[in-house]
């Protein structure tokens, strides 16, 4: 692909995941969007909330899951107001509004299951819960850097600025670990 093109395409949205790509891709396309880096910065956010108050992990993974659950759900109902009716020159349907959204926002929650396993396993006692929660909050700047980084290259950037994509895009979950180390 020219580099014209490659620039071209950048500027366009992913188109959604088509049943006849696969798994692999689907579930890719799904993942790596604007509402999973929320997701995982939303997560962080929560946990440096709860944790900040000296919450178990227990506490803390719920807060968390009850929090991810209802953004999920307010998102794919204004995703679906929004793609209902008109639509580059063609009626949407609801029922074809709901599969966007949905498809869209599975990104927010896929997001938070890293975080919210190891919070798991404080609550389960496996370990400590400070461990937990800390260890929690830097799976959010990996998996922050590693969405960074897939989008950047989706979009056929040179590997620096996939690199540099990555550390911007972990910057947010250094921030929410900045700020947890100020509240605590």
């Amino acid at each position: 692909m020219t580099e014209p093109a490659r620039r071209l395409r950048a500027d366009r949205p992913s188109p959604a995941p088509s049943p006849d790509r696969g798994p692999v891709e689907a579930i890719r396309a799904s993942f790596v969007t604007e509402e999973s880096v929320y997701g995982v910065i939303l997560v962080s956010g929560m946990i440096v909330v709860a944790g900040g108050h000296g919450d178990s992990s227990w506490s803390v993974f719920w807060t968390v899951t009850i929090t991810v659950v209802v953004f999920w759900a307010a998102h794919v109902y204004a995703g679906t107001v929004a793609h209902h009716g008109m639509d580059e020159h063609r009626m949407v349907g609801l029922g074809e509004a709901f599969r966007i959204s949905l498809r869209r926002s599975l990104g927010l929650l896929v997001s938070a299951l890293i975080p919210s396993f190891i919070l798991l396993l404080g609550a389960t006692r496996a370990v400590p819960d400070q461990l937990a929660i800390w260890s929690a909050l830097w799976a959010g700047v990996v998996v922050l850097a590693v969405l960074g980084f897939i989008a950047f290259r989706r979009r056929g950037a040179s590997l620096l600025r996939q690199v540099m994509g990555s550390i911007a895009t972990a910057g947010f979950g250094i921030a929410m670990i900045l700020l947890k180390a100020f509240v605590h």
